[in-house]
């Protein structure tokens, strides 16, 4: 911002006016040669006095035409500036209704987001009950398939193990009749019924002749007979078996110096069941 220019002031004719006062200030005191009276020297000071008012007076004016344009400027500016603050007040008032716009807009993105993140939340959550739901309905059905296969497990296993046991008395009376075209053609079905029971896992296994009894892997006839110290087999009556590994029957064996007759017949289907539990039906839901 440039300063104010101050007025020019001819001074001359202040000077003139004031030389001319001291001259006649000196002409006066020159006239009189000796002692001044009242009027003269009243006239002399009267003079000198207005000699230095003119000589002081542009200067005066020349200050107080410079304080007006200083004042004069500084109105100006005045003037000026607000009306550079009116522009700025008119950009701050749009920028606030612009903020204020962005405001309401950012407040309806916030409660459409809000929105959306209950919805998807209510959306997840109900997944996650239909998905429960629809796992606990399957373990449900999944549970029930496995009993079944469980139970039919069980069955035609109790099926397997009687016709092998039928096909092992069969072998033994062939044994006992003593003829050896019977023994050997019944002996060869044997061997071939119990290969196609390997195949799924059925092992048939007999006790030894003369080996020692185990009461782990042995059973003897009679229901709860106790075998002597050292007992020897002498018989395997029905063979043992395992299925896939898992022990599921021993054998039942007949003992040296054992009088009691050995049966011809199978186990019986009930005291099967009762020896091996096995392979009882199971009526309990799989976990």
């Amino acid at each position: 911002m440039s300063d104010p220019i101050a007025p020019k002031l001819s001074k001359w004719p202040f000077f003139l006016g004031d030389a001319v006062l001291l001259g006649m200030a000196y002409f006066i005191t020159w006239q009189c040669k000796f002692t001044l009276g009242h009027w003269e020297l009243s006239f002399v000071v009267l003079c000198v006095v207005g000699g230095a008012l003119l000589g002081i007076t542009p200067f005066l004016l020349e200050y107080d035409a410079l304080v007006k344009a200083t004042q004069a400027h500084a109105v100006t500016t005045a003037a000026s500036q607000l009306r550079n603050l009116e522009a700025v007040t008119a950009q701050i008032n749009h920028a606030t209704g612009r903020w204020q716009d962005a405001q309401d807009a950012a407040d309806q993105t916030a409660r459409g987001a809000k929105e959306i993140a209950e919805r998807m939340t209510a959306e997840v959550k109900a997944f996650a009950e239909f998905m429960q739901r629809a796992n606990d309905s399957e373990r449900a059905n999944l549970r029930l398939e496995v009993e079944k296969l469980r139970r039919a497990e069980s069955d035609w296993l109790q099926v397997l193990v009687r016709v092998l046991d039928h096909v092992h008395a069969l072998h033994l009376g062939a044994v006992r009749s003593g003829q050896p075209t019977l023994i050997e053609q019944l002996g060869n079905f044997q061997n071939a019924c119990r290969d196609a029971a390997r195949r799924i896992g059925l092992t048939p296994f007999a006790a030894a002749e003369s080996e020692p009894f185990d009461a782990q892997r042995h059973q003897l006839v009679g229901d709860g007979a106790q075998p002597p110290p050292d007992a020897i087999v002498a018989e395997t009556i029905a063979t043992g078996y395992t299925f896939q590994g898992r022990f599921l029957r021993p054998a039942i064996v007949r003992l040296r110096g054992d009088a009691t007759p050995a049966p011809c017949a199978p186990v019986p289907a009930a005291e099967e069941q009762q020896r091996d539990p096995a392979l009882k039906p199971s009526d309990s839901s799989p976990q």
